[in-house]
């Protein structure tokens, strides 16, 4: 940063050299933590593993594996606002951003421990409720990392930052998911095997939360009053109606997000076009994991030079040429290309949509429009999976694959239309 470019106000300049004094350790401090957290998190996350073992569980339910993902996103869809309120008037958010995220590790521990001590449906209950807390308290990290990012790392650094650090998690990703598919998964998976996966996503993650012991955040000059959970709540349609960008933004946002209804049935759709060995599940993963990695280089650097609505409407444009591959997927090769343009389509998303909503209004107001817009978001995914589990049940995966598609052109098309870009408009932060 300039000194040109630095506030007017003595606080505030001093806050922005703060920010400029520890910026190179931060950055190495969230990459640390995105290398190790990303990478375990994606072996959770990826629409191959967990899809594979509820539906070894469920006996071979599409319902029951669109329940997983429906709960998880609905637990994360109820706690973003409660994460604001925690953190909206304090001067550091780091320590709340420990308490969640140990709250999501546990989470992902007792998942782990469900294939080990627990078989059939009390397997599945117990992996289906450690989903749904795995959510609760995604939903609130969402928020407080996500603010924290945008107090440590200026905006023209964002890209860049995100870019490499879901790159590096993703060739890891793809390493560790070699090894959990070659040697705890086998040519016939059993729970164990995904048990022993998820239990090393647990140990990775961990790791990365460590990593922020390091971190040196700055205090702002000025935070909002505290208030109730439920103030907030009477305030936001108010508080929507000031800003039509910001709120055409977060439906458009949440129409697209529908179309995620289809994530956990890639996976199950391959299965109907060819076995699911251990090797084949890494094989599939990998390409999604290092489709990440390759991909997040391109959408950081796009994202510094064009903004993240750019990357938006173009990650929205890839997945749907994916999506429009799987008719092909019995040949090996377009199952792998449907598996990376998902995974650099889906990831491309998910960082433009996070980063983009930091750029929308002033900084005091920040933990409120993530949470806003995070809720909004994982409502549409939480409703997203179970419809497609019933689309996939009565009406067949063409139908749910077309859906999908619709989805994603009706959230880019309002993008596209309606959403103009906050970084490119000169909006006030």
């Amino acid at each position: 940063m300039s000194q040109k470019s630095w506030p007017a106000d003595r606080s505030e300049r001093r806050y922005a050299l703060y920010v400029q004094r520890h910026l190179p350790r931060n950055f190495a401090t969230h990459l640390t933590h995105g290398l190790f957290g990303q990478t375990g998190f994606r072996l959770l996350q990826a629409p191959t593993f967990l899809p594979a073992f509820v539906l070894l569980l469920s006996g071979g339910s599409e319902i029951a594996v669109g329940a997983a993902l429906a709960l998880q996103s609905l637990g994360m869809a109820l706690t973003p606002l409660l994460g604001a309120t925690l953190i909206q008037h304090r001067t550091r958010v780091l320590p709340m951003g420990f308490l969640s995220g140990i709250a999501m590790r546990l989470s992902v521990l007792w998942i782990a421990l469900a294939g080990f001590l627990l078989s059939g449906d009390a397997a599945l209950a117990a992996v289906l409720l450690g989903l749904f807390a795995f959510g609760l308290f995604q939903g609130m990290q969402g928020v407080i990392f996500n603010f924290l990012m945008s107090k440590v790392i200026p905006v023209s650094k964002r890209g860049r930052l995100t870019g490499l650090r879901n790159a590096l998690s993703g060739a890891t990703a793809a390493a560790v998911a070699y090894i959990a598919g070659a040697y705890f998964l086998g040519e016939t998976p059993t729970a164990g095997g995904y048990s022993q996966t998820f239990l090393l996503a647990f140990v990775l993650t961990s790791i990365g939360l460590a990593s922020l012991l390091l971190m040196r955040e700055p205090e702002p000059p000025a935070v909002r009053q505290r208030q109730s959970f439920r103030e907030e709540l009477r305030r936001l349609p108010a508080f929507l109606q000031q800003d039509r960008p910001f709120r055409r933004y977060v439906l458009a946002r949440a129409v697209a997000t529908l179309g995620r209804m289809s994530l956990p049935f890639y996976i199950v759709y391959a299965g109907t076009q060819m076995s699911l060995t251990g090797d084949r599940l890494a094989a599939l993963t990998i390409a999604f994991a290092l489709s990440q990695t390759i991909s997040n280089l391109l959408w950081g650097q796009l994202a510094d030079h064009r903004g993240f609505r750019f990357v938006l409407l173009l990650s929205l444009l890839l997945w749907i040429a994916a999506t429009a591959l799987l008719p092909f997927a019995h040949i090996e090769l377009v199952s792998l290309l449907v598996f990376v343009g998902v995974g650099a389509a889906t990831q491309g998303f998910q960082g433009a949509a996070q980063n983009l909503t930091l750029e929308f209004g002033e900084r005091e107001e920040l933990p409120v429009r993530i949470a806003v817009a995070n809720s909004t978001s994982e409502i549409a995914g939480a409703v997203g999976p179970l419809l497609g589990g019933l689309i996939a049940a009565v009406l067949g995966y063409p139908a749910l694959f077309v859906c999908a598609m619709a989805f994603l052109v009706i959230g880019g098309w309002q993008i596209a239309r309606f959403v103009p870009d906050p970084r490119f408009a000169d909006r006030s932060r």
